[in-house]
């Protein structure tokens, strides 16, 4: 029975700040990286190994999958970074104040914005300053792929194809994967795994530093769900 470890990464810088992040490649916090390390001290006691590692192409997931991989002995497992499990496009939010932006705009405007499955936040153009088009690790994406801006829908049709072609043949072949990435592309990914509701993905949480273990059949029906705190 394969294995599947999601982490959401440790806290950020913006975290801590209370900004939007989104595609911004933002570091960890010093309390981040205590996360990330706790999460592999617990990876290493649950006697959990992989044969895969996937993260994002932010260095906040990036990070985060080093500490746990290093504190659980597996730093060496293959590993790939996919801009489709980079944390959901937050738009011309994207550096704001959250409590600033509610103040401004109300709070149930910035609760849609923020909760909503299928509301787009305000959206940036390519020529706009912070975009992710003239972001070097994207150059090589037809430019019509790069957002905007997303909404947990669009992060979901942007995340399932890697999941289709490369998470699924892993855990079907029997290897043990482990993903770090972000609070929207995992809510995504588990959305997906466990056939959650629309209504009901928006209630979800995934706590930063968090290792949450899923075990499947030969038929990816899950079996078992465990978070390790």
């Amino acid at each position: 029975m394969a294995k599947l470890v999601l982490i959401r990464h440790g806290q950020s810088q913006w975290n801590l700040s209370n900004q939007f992040t989104g595609w911004v490649d933002v570091d960890l916090s010093d309390k981040g990286v205590e996360e990330a390390k706790h999460a592999g001290e617990l990876i290493k006691a649950a006697g959990l190994e992989f044969d895969q590692a996937y993260t994002s192409v932010l260095t906040r997931a990036i990070k985060t999958l080093h500490y746990a991989l290093e504190g659980s002995g597996q730093l060496w497992i293959p590993e790939t970074k996919t801009w489709r499990l980079n944390e959901r496009h937050y738009g011309a939010l994207q550096g704001l104040n959250k409590k600033e932006t509610a103040d401004k705009y109300g709070d149930e405007q910035v609760h849609i914005w923020r909760r909503s499955y299928d509301t787009l936040p305000p959206l940036l153009s390519a020529d706009d300053e912070g975009s992710a088009a003239q972001d070097r690790r994207y150059a090589n994406l037809d430019p019509r792929i790069i957002p905007g801006g997303e909404n947990l829908k669009v992060t979901l049709e942007r995340v399932i194809p890697f999941w289709e072609d490369h998470i699924a043949p892993d855990l079907l072949a029997g290897k043990n994967v482990i993903i770090a990435a972000h609070g929207n592309s995992l809510r995504a990914l588990t959305k997906y795994i466990e056939n959650i509701s629309d209504d009901d993905i928006m209630d979800l949480e995934m706590a930063t530093g968090e290792p949450v273990v899923y075990t499947f059949d030969d038929k990816l029906q899950v079996t078992d769900k465990t978070k390790l705190d």
